[in-house]
């Protein structure tokens, strides 16, 4: 979820407005509130979130035939003496067992038009998006987003983007031995070198950094 809508939730209606409604919204463990979640779901939007261990809830019913994988998939009452309180509602609970990392997950969901396989591919997806962001903050300087409007989001992301693609290409037709990332960092503190520029590119001396060149960053001229 944003900061934005993070923000509005825990501000003011006012503000809480400007959340998109009509869109499912992935938390972590770590947002289990449930006051705030119960406002998404007032506003017409769905949600999905991880369970915490120790929730406490009754099951109203529960569907019979599962999918593979999926261990249950029940509508639940909040007993717990705040949750219920903020989250008055019924809920659906499912459980789900991921085979690839041989464990159990167990999900919280308002969104009852979609199948529990969906619910946990949405959540799994999540994993992606984190990576994602990980990626644009270490390979291309955006520490902070300057405004937080969809438009101004994707202008700051895009000229970001384009950035890196540019040095690609340079780093692509000069046939450098050296990682993107390399050459963006070499660049940014050369600014005002006149240099040439293969030279520049070439001999500069730069630390190795290994979480940076890991393989999760896309690849543009392997085809």
């Amino acid at each position: 979820m944003s900061n934005l809508a993070i923000q509005c939730v825990k501000q003011s209606p006012v503000l809480f407005s400007k959340i998109p409604v009509y869109i499912i919204y992935i938390f972590d463990r770590a947002y289990n509130n449930f006051k705030m979640l119960y406002k998404i779901h007032q506003i017409g939007a769905y949600f999905v979130i991880r369970a915490k261990k120790n929730l406490q809830y009754k099951s109203i019913k529960w569907k019979r035939r599962l999918p593979k994988n999926v261990l249950s998939d029940l509508t639940i009452e909040l007993t717990g003496f705040y949750p219920k309180q903020y989250y008055p509602t019924l809920l659906r609970l499912v459980r789900y067992w991921d085979e690839e990392q041989k464990r159990e997950f167990v999900f919280l969901t308002n969104a009852i038009h979609i199948s529990a396989l969906q619910v946990a591919e949405l959540y799994k997806n999540r994993w992606q998006v984190e990576l994602f962001f990980k990626w644009l903050k270490q390979h291309l300087k955006i520490k902070k987003f300057w405004g937080t409007t969809e438009n101004a989001v994707r202008i700051q992301i895009y000229a970001a983007i384009c950035t890196y693609c540019l040095v690609a290409i340079v780093q692509n037709d000069m046939k450098l031995k050296r990682s993107t990332y390399e050459v963006l960092q070499i660049l940014s503190i050369s600014l005002t070198n006149k240099t040439n520029l293969r030279d520049l590119l070439s001999k500069t001396k730069f630390q190795y950094d290994k979480e940076r060149f890991a393989p999760n960053g896309p690849t543009l001229f392997n085809f």
